[in-house]
């Protein structure tokens, strides 16, 4: 098997929370004397952060507070001698880092930029698509999101769970176009009158394992919500 490539001046230590939302485990970055997604509060993997970060750190910086990033940021902020936790917001600046706000995914979610790197959290994945989920999350968000870095020339996407992103207009590409194909599969199941969960699942979203079903059924409200903004339901659907 071919070594992954790293980015220059980037360290990455993989959080033994694997699941399928999670792919093989929270990414954790170390650049520039900072932390970012320090991870969930697992000893040894905060013992492997701060070992990686050579037993000092400056700060740590969270892309958006939920606890598989953000969980175990206090602890290691203790572990350093107190160093600062930060969330910033759009344009902040942190260590060498430079925050963009992406919500969608969270509403709290930025991107964090250090020259053409950019430590993605949870708006992409190195393998996969994200969970949006209602309510908290928004798809019309995470779409106008995914437009905005795309503006940017970055070299590589850091993702918070799984490989390093080496093309990422392509991948930003992919995302929003599969975004748009799961919307227009769904727009033809109510159009051909399915207009249950499960029916609109199995239209829809008709490859997905069995053990993701679940996850796309909240996916599956997240694209009802954005139509029902944008008033492109059918008026005999009911409420989700």
């Amino acid at each position: 098997m071919e070594q992954e490539r790293h980015p220059d001046g980037v360290l990455r230590v993989r959080a033994q929370n694997p699941s399928p939302m999670t792919l093989d485990g929270t990414n954790t970055y170390v650049l520039g004397g900072w932390v970012v997604d320090p991870g969930p509060d697992d000893e040894a993997h905060l013992d492997a952060v701060l070992e990686a970060a050579g037993g000092e750190l400056e700060g740590i910086a969270l892309t958006h507070s939920h606890p598989d990033h953000a969980g175990g940021a206090d602890a290691l902020a203790e572990r350093a001698g107190g160093v600062s936790v930060v969330l910033p917001r759009d344009e902040q600046a942190v260590g060498p880092l430079t925050a963009l706000a992406t919500p969608g995914h969270a509403p709290d979610h930025v991107c964090l930029i250090a020259g053409d790197v950019c430590l993605a959290g949870d708006l992409v994945m190195g393998v996969g698509s994200v969970f949006i989920a209602p309510g908290e999350g928004s798809l019309s968000a995470y779409l106008n999101s995914l437009r905005r870095l795309r503006e940017l020339d970055m070299a590589v996407l850091c993702p918070g769970h799984g490989p390093y992103i080496w093309n990422p207009a392509v991948k930003i590409d992919e995302y929003i176009e599969h975004r748009l194909y799961r919307e227009r599969l769904l727009i033809e199941a109510l159009g051909v009158g399915a207009r249950t969960e499960d029916a609109m699942l199995d239209h829809a979203w008709a490859d997905v394992a069995p053990e993701l079903r679940f996850a796309a059924s909240l996916t599956l409200r997240a694209h009802l919500e954005k139509l029902r903004d944008e008033g492109r339901l059918p008026d005999d659907l009911g409420s989700f």
